[in-house]
């Protein structure tokens, strides 16, 4: 009996932890029926197994999104607010950050393959998945030359979590070392409304007065946040 009882308990000790098999199954979802098929908790599981294989990560998937509300937002997040979830380390923040400048890079060589203008929905799906949902001001550039084709896209300035600095004559003078002969000017508003404010209104107009005369055209200025984009030219702003 007591024989019994060990061969048991060994067997017991030897078996798979009960996640395992539900990993599995996410895992054949994906592969069948893509990501649509899968939630934005089961979504995160799948990404954070590979960081820490021996771990339920459910629980921590869905505290994830409890603090910060989606996937995008979750990948998004500065390191230092995902570290403040219990269960998240190093390599799964790594992870996290890695999928986030996938995601990026991947939109980004979208708008570098067509003119600006004819895929301004590609343009806008770049602008916020690199900054809508950074915790502090970021004010960026996309230059385009005679055909609208991007030639560089720069960060100009970080700021705090409701102002930039931004000099107009270093924006137009970098335009004219690019040799290019138009931008759209994208910041984001981390509060989450992108609605402009009199400040950003005024700078575009100041970036407008000085690049003109030099033969660069502002295309337009979209503001980015959680809650949608707008655009100064859509608004009939500039």
């Amino acid at each position: 009996m007591v024989e019994k009882n060990r061969e048991r308990a060994k067997g017991l000790a030897e078996a798979p932890p009960h996640y395992f098999g539900h990993r599995e199954r996410l895992r054949d979802r994906f592969r069948e029926a893509g990501t649509d098929a899968l939630s934005d908790y089961e979504l995160l599981e799948l990404l954070l197994f590979r960081a820490q294989p021996r771990r339920d990560m459910k629980p921590i998937a869905k505290a994830l999104l409890e603090k910060f509300g989606s996937f995008a937002e979750v990948i998004s997040a500065p390191e230092k607010r995902l570290a403040e979830v219990e269960g998240i380390g190093e390599a799964s923040i790594t992870d996290l950050k890695i999928v986030q400048a996938a995601a990026s890079r991947l939109l980004r060589g979208q708008v570098k393959k067509r003119p600006a203008l004819s895929s301004w929905s590609a343009v806008l799906d770049y602008c916020r998945t690199a900054q809508a949902f950074a915790d502090r001001e970021q004010f960026r550039v996309l230059f385009l030359d005679k055909r609208n084709q991007l030639i560089a896209d720069e960060l100009q300035q970080v700021g705090t979590i409701d102002h930039t600095p931004v000099y107009p004559r270093e924006v137009v003078k970098r335009g004219l070392e690019l040799s290019a002969t138009a931008m759209i000017l994208v910041h984001n508003h981390p509060s989450g409304d992108p609605t402009p404010s009199r400040a950003d209104i005024q700078m575009t107009q100041q970036i407008i007065s000085v690049a003109s005369p030099l033969g660069i055209s502002v295309h337009d200025h979209i503001i980015v946040g959680k809650d949608g984009h707008a655009s100064l030219k859509g608004l009939k702003l500039i």
